[in-house]
This record gives structure tokens, C-alpha cells and sequence, in this order.
């Protein structure tokens, strides 16, 4: 176990520097960014209002330096840390494998275990098209039985899914107490206005000014905070469902289960469904193989 531990954790440091380099940026994600800057520049000048009367220093100041006070004071640091690392890698372009192909490459590792066990796979961990696999791989090699590698891949599943929603969480706290600073920061900008009150002129530039922090507020939730946050949830959703069929396929592997069913009950996880020629085929019995 603890030379299959090792094992694992080399192979993720290759997998990170690999990801690194591989991993481009996510199209999807910057187009939503663009559009939404965009609308808002455009509604901006079509008010007639100068972009430069929104560019206020104290009202950037009160929204940005309170939503970052409060994230700290409701996250502890390693989480905040971990979040913000979450949200940088949203940018990268996702690893999303193929199913069809994925379901096909457990399949052909069911050929070979059906013959010849679970281990003679071990040569071929170093080509596993995804990480997660090859570690749910490592474990049913080193499982006794059953139920102890089911537990071992929940126990993963769960622990990636309790991080994600610990990150997205951040993004939500921080997005529902965004609009109340800028709200604090109007208060601040009126306050300062009502000193200046013997000039009407002064009141009817300042009021404006002071409702620019309310401005900044709902922006940074609404266009950043907030949808960050569904964004990490709705990848770790689609991240949930490939797991889950990587799990199912290497219990399926450890059972020794025919190739066929193999098959059939992964493509339960491929929203396309079996392909009806595939589903039907047989495979040839070990003894065959043998002879």
C-alpha cells in the first residue's frame, strides 16, 4: 500500500506539470466575461453618462477592500487560499475526457483482466487517459475486496466534492455580503454630501458619486462572485458523474465482471446511451483465449 501511495502521488505531480503546459484557457468563460463587461460599458454610454464619472477611488476602495476584509474574516486563510486557487483554474480550458472513448478504454482493460486478473493491467497505468482512473486502477490492485475499494473511491469522491463546495461556498458568502458594503459606501458618500448641503451644485454631483459604491457592489457579486460560484458547482457536477463511472468501472474490474456487461452498465453513465451494435456483441470466453 504505501509503494502504491508513493506511486500515485509522483504520477499527480507529472499530471500537474503536464496541466500546466497542455491547458489553454477556457473560450466559454472569457466570452461570458467580454459579453458582460461589454453590456454594461454599453448601457453605461447609452445612458449618456461619461465612463470616467464611474471610476471613483473611495468607492472602489470601501467595496473591494470590505469584500476582501469579509472573506477573510469568514474563511480561514488555507481555505481562502484553496478558493481562490479554485477559481484561478476555472480560466483554464477542462479536462473533459470523452466518454465513449473513456468507457471503451475501461472496456479493454476488462478484456485483459478477465484473463488474466487484475494485475497484468499494471504495465498499462502509465497510458490511463485520466488520473482519476488510474488511481481507482492503483487501489483495486491493492484492495482485498470489494466493499473496501468502494469505500476507498466514495471516500475520494467525497473529499473532492466537500472541496469544491467549500470553495464555491466562499464565492456565495462574499457575493451576498458584496452589495451590502456598497450600500455602506453610499452611506459614507451621502454623508460626506449632506456636509456640503449650502451648495446645490456640490449635493447633485455628490449624490451620484456616493451611489456609484452600490454600483460597484451589485457588479461584483452579480457579475463575478455569484456566477464563480455556480460555475465551480456545475464543473464539479460534470466531474461527480465522470467519477462515478471511472468508480463503477473499476469495481466492475475488480469483480472480473464480462466485458460486455462492463459495457452496458458504464454507457448507463453516457447521456447518449449504448451503441446497439456494440451492446450486443460477445466476447470470447477466456477458455478460447487460452486455447
Amino acid at each position: 500500500m504505501a509503494t502504491s501511495a508513493a506511486v500515485i502521488g509522483e504520477r499527480q505531480d507529472v499530471r500537474r506539470r503536464t496541466a500546466r503546459i497542455k491547458r489553454g484557457l477556457d473560450a466559454g468563460m472569457l466570452a461570458g466575461i467580454a459579453i458582460a463587461v461589454i453590456a454594461l460599458a454599453v448601457g453605461v454610454a447609452i445612458s449618456g453618462i461619461s465612463a470616467r464619472y464611474f471610476f471613483q477611488p473611495t468607492s472602489m476602495l470601501i467595496v473591494v477592500g470590505g469584500t476582501l476584509g469579509v472573506m477573510l474574516i469568514t474563511t480561514p486563510y488555507p481555505m481562502l487560499l484553496h478558493s481562490l486557487r479554485r477559481t484561478a483554474h476555472l480560466f483554464s480550458k477542462p479536462d473533459r475526457p470523452d466518454r465513449e472513448k473513456l468507457i471503451e478504454e475501461i472496456v479493454g482493460y476488462a478484456r485483459v483482466v478477465r484473463v488474466q486478473g487484475i494485475l497484468a493491467i499494471e504495465p498499462e497505468l502509465e497510458r490511463v487517459s485520466h488520473g482519476f482512473l488510474r488511481d481507482a486502477l492503483l487501489l483495486a490492485m491493492d484492495s482485498k475486496d470489494h466493499n473496501e475499494l468502494q469505500s476507498a473511491l466514495e471516500s475520494k469522491i467525497r473529499l473532492c466534492e466537500r472541496q469544491s463546495e467549500a470553495a464555491a461556498r466562499v464565492l456565495e458568502v462574499a457575493g451576498g455580503l458584496t452589495p451590502t458594503i456598497g450600500v455602506l459606501g453610499t452611506v459614507v458618500g451621502l454623508i460626506d454630501v449632506l456636509r456640503q448641503f449650502s451648495s446645490l451644485s456640490a449635493v447633485a454631483s455628490g449624490v451620484g458619486a456616493a451611489f456609484t459604491s452600490t454600483f460597484y457592489g451589485l457588479a461584483l457579486a452579480n457579475v463575478a462572485l455569484l456566477p464563480l460560484a455556480h460555475r465551480i458547482r456545475a464543473w464539479t457536477s460534470e466531474t461527480f458523474e465522470l467519477q462515478e463511472l471511472m468508480t463503477e468501472g473499476a469495481l466492475c474490474l475488480f469483480d472480473g465482471t464480462h466485458p460486455r456487461l462492463v459495457r452496458q452498465r458504464l454507457c448507463s453513465y453516457w447521456n447518449a446511451g449504448p451503441d446497439p451494435d456494440r451492446s450486443v456483441s460477445v466476447e470470447p470466453a477466456p477458455e478460447a483465449l487460452h486455447s
